[in-house]
């Protein structure tokens, strides 16, 4: 079996910086990059896509609300069309970055709360889904399970790669609950290894109302920006490893 790595990286502002990167990127096999709207800055970006490429790492645009002081996941009453500049600049900054540095944007993926909001509406997911695709139709969307973002990717001809979040619990519909409820993050690192390794022995996931739902992935995401990321990350790639190989999502659906 075949599972990518991911990290969402690149999260400080100015001299803040937030999670464990640079070591981080030494297990991952790609990064969602923060595109200076809920975090990162041009000097973070740069910084980050360049080791990144040293170390051969995928790298993607992590899409979210312009909103710095939230860190994205505050939900934000944007008109539709406008969300979609938002998107298509957000993808630029990153697409720039990458290819002043030598490397190439893969993937991309949404935010904290926008992705929440998308992934649970059609009427939203539209519009941000064609806005990736107008920017670039062999981009890759790393998403959560989501009906919403997956039918609006087929319709633009987008590849999705499902995501299952390690530490994040989801409903039974596979979407992730909010965070505000009891046991939506997982802290544990034994209870997340375990959950990682039911996806991977039998492709499924427990919701968080307790029923075992079938999920198909490409990918396995950790936080950075949790306490014991790094050492959480390390002890997932060896349950990814003893069941098959780390391969970025780039490599498992080229066209």
């Amino acid at each position: 079996m075949d599972i990518d790595l991911n990290a969402d990286l690149g999260e400080g502002f100015g001299p803040w910086r937030m999670g464990e990167d640079e070591a981080l990127l030494d297990i991952v096999s790609s990064a969602n990059v923060a595109c200076g709207f809920h975090a990162g800055d041009p000097v973070i970006m740069d910084r980050t896509v360049r080791m990144a490429r040293e170390r051969g790492v995928d790298v993607g645009a992590h899409v979210g609300f312009p909103d710095l002081l939230g860190f994205g996941r505050r939900p934000m009453q944007i008109d539709v069309a406008e969300l979609a500049t938002y998107v298509t600049y957000q993808l630029g900054a990153l697409a720039g970055m990458a290819r002043a540095a030598g490397h190439r944007m893969t993937h991309m993926s949404f935010h904290g709360a926008l992705g929440n909001m998308a992934a649970a509406d059609a009427a939203l997911a539209g519009p941000l889904v064609r806005a990736v695709a107008d920017f670039d139709p062999g981009l890759i969307i790393s998403s959560s399970a989501s009906r919403a973002i997956e039918d609006a990717a087929e319709r633009c001809g987008l590849r999705v790669a499902r995501t299952f979040l390690a530490d994040r619990a989801c409903d039974d519909e596979g979407l992730l609950v909010p965070r505000k409820l009891p046991g939506a993050v997982i802290h544990e690192p034994e209870a997340v290894l375990a959950r990682v390794r039911q996806l991977l022995e039998e492709g499924t996931v427990t919701s968080h109302g307790g029923r075992k739902i079938p999920m198909n992935v490409r990918s396995i995401l950790v936080h950075g920006d949790t306490p014991g990321a790094v050492e959480l990350a390390r002890a997932v790639r060896g349950v990814v490893e003893a069941a098959g190989r780390v391969l970025p999502i780039s490599r498992q659906m080229a066209p």
